[in-house]
């Protein structure tokens, strides 16, 4: 076939360079796609994650309310009822300090059910 095994050597070792550029660039290729698809993937997974995220705030306005809202009237009703406590305290203010006083000052001088003189 070759005149010259080193010729025919030297063929084969050129075909073989030849595969091994192939190969590494099918590999280089390979590798490029792996990770385009890999952008693609995290790309698409987030896009996901938005759409769900907005699925779950909407959802959540519409059936639990904002938290703004149930701050705020949290917040009144507390207003609210300080206001009528405020209220009950100045009108009723002079009448409990003056039972109090009366309660402290008034000595009632009574044995206790359960004394027994013990006579001896």
């Amino acid at each position: 076939m070759f005149k010259n095994d080193s010729q025919s050597i030297q063929l084969l070792l050129t075909a073989e360079k030849k595969a091994e550029e192939k190969v590494n660039q099918a590999r280089k290729r390979k590798h490029l796609r792996i990770k385009q698809a890999k952008e693609e993937a995290q790309a698409e997974i987030e896009k996901l994650r938005q759409e769900k995220n907005a699925e779950f705030k909407e959802y959540e306005a519409k059936y639990l309310g904002s938290k703004e809202n149930d701050e705020l009237k949290i917040e009144r009703e507390t207003e609210k009822t300080l206001g009528e406590l405020s209220k009950y305290v100045k009108l009723n203010k002079e009448l409990i300090i003056d039972y109090l006083l009366q309660q402290a000052l008034t000595i009632n001088c009574e044995v206790h059910v359960n004394f027994r003189a013990e006579i001896a």
